[in-house]
């Protein structure tokens, strides 16, 4: 470890609108949905289509959804990024290292554009990138990566910095997600890990996010010692009319009690925070798709959020870096 340097750290994620609102929605799907590492389609043929047809309606749908989890401190992504932030500082300062943590958003705010600044203007000597993404996707860690290079780019004074690439397997991460699930798991039930989809052309492409999600899931089973029939992988969110990673959560959750799966626990360990896609999505959504289709009990088991294993596992990760 190198004495006496100032490090600044930026945890990474994906973005938040800044109200629940159709317009402040609006802004932060364009940002994100103009980004050619989430739809690479042609700009002169998807952007006359986005701004006409799908983010009025999608924006308008959506806020409806925003304002049914919104909180005093804003979105939870952005509260509990908040949180997380907080901890890790606290968790450095006991190490008596010399740290700067700062959240960033690839899309909305905070910026990391914002968060290189304020890195740069408080004279770090070194910056490392923790994108808040255990598997690698291009469209989540090749996005982050593409935001912080053009952050790079409007400054002279550039710091040595490292990027956290991944940590799909990782023994705290992999200890984390097993510790949570054992204390919430019951005996009867059937535990279902549900990753955010990517579409499979991309994989054909080269994206091998769907590997990570293998490599993570089997080390967790490994580690609970379930056998194959008390667990299943599935792919949730899926946008458009293309094919995406499969099998489809909610496709799963509406067959499964026709496979004789009637009690459920559903975890998102793709998901560092929780959001819109978990508390909305997979914690209501999903559960009266379940439940409607002959399911019996369904538990959303929650990201690990700020849970001190989780915190100590990022503090660790940088610690690596900085070995």
């Amino acid at each position: 470890m190198i004495a006496n340097q100032k490090i600044g750290i930026i945890l990474a994620n994906l973005g938040t609108p800044d109200a629940p609102t159709s317009s402040a929605i609006s802004r932060y799907l364009w940002k994100f949905l103009t980004d050619p590492r989430v739809v690479d389609l042609s700009p002169y043929k998807w952007y006359p289509l986005l701004k006409a047809i799908i983010l009025p309606l999608r924006s308008k749908r959506i806020a409806k959804n925003y304002q049914a989890i919104w909180t005093e401190q804003g979105s939870p992504l952005l509260a509990i990024s908040r949180q997380q932030k907080d901890a890790l500082q606290a968790y450095l300062d006991k190490q008596n290292i010399d740290t700067q943590v700062e959240i960033a958003m690839t899309y909305g705010n905070p910026s990391i554009q914002s968060a290189v600044k304020n890195l740069l203007e408080n004279q770090v000597e070194r910056i490392i990138v923790l994108p808040l993404y255990p598997q690698y996707s291009s469209s989540t860690t090749g996005a982050v990566f593409d935001a912080f290079a053009n952050a790079l780019k409007e400054e002279r004074g550039l710091v040595p910095f490292d990027f956290i690439h991944s940590y799909h397997v990782d023994g705290n991460y992999i200890n984390a997600l097993a510790d949570s699930i054992k204390v919430r798991l019951k005996p009867d039930e059937f535990l279902l890990f549900s990753y955010h989809g990517i579409p499979l052309r991309y994989e054909k492409m080269g994206d091998y996010y769907r590997e990570h999600c293998k490599q993570t899931t089997i080390a967790v089973v490994n580690k609970l010692g379930l056998t194959e029939n008390q667990w299943g992988m599935t792919f949730q969110s899926r946008f458009g009319r293309e094919e995406w990673l499969q099998p489809y959560t909610d496709k799963f959750l509406e067959s499964a009690a026709t496979q004789n799966i009637q009690k459920i626990a559903v975890i998102c360990p793709g998901f560092s925070v929780d959001c819109l896609e978990t508390i909305e999505e997979i914690d209501k959504e999903n559960r009266e798709n379940f439940l409607t289709n002959g399911g019996l009990s369904y538990q959303y088991i929650p990201a690990l959020n700020v849970e001190h294993i989780h915190i100590e596992m990022m503090g660790k990760l940088i610690l690596e870096k900085l070995a």
